[in-house]
C-alpha cells in the first residue's frame, strides 16, 4: 500500500495537509508536517492534492 512521504526541504509546516487527512496520519513536527501514524493511512491522496508546496509523495509499500 502507498504511504506519504513529506519532503521537508519543501514543506513550510503550514499544516494543511494535517488538516485534510481523515486518519490522523500527519502531524506538525519541528515546524514540518510529519508521518506520525502510518498505519492509518488509507493512500486517499488527499493530502498530496492539498500541499501548495508540492512537498507530498506516495512511495509503494508491500
Amino acid at each position: 500500500m502507498p504511504r506519504p512521504v513529506i519532503d521537508t526541504d519543501e514543506c513550510t509546516g503550514c499544516g494543511i495537509c494535517v488538516d485534510t487527512c481523515p486518519g490522523s496520519v500527519l502531524d506538525i513536527v519541528n515546524d514540518v508536517a510529519a508521518v506520525v501514524n502510518e498505519d492509518a493511512c488509507t493512500a486517499c491522496g488527499d493530502c498530496m492534492e492539498e500541499c501548495a508546496m508540492g512537498a507530498i509523495t506516495e512511495i509503494e509499500e508491500d
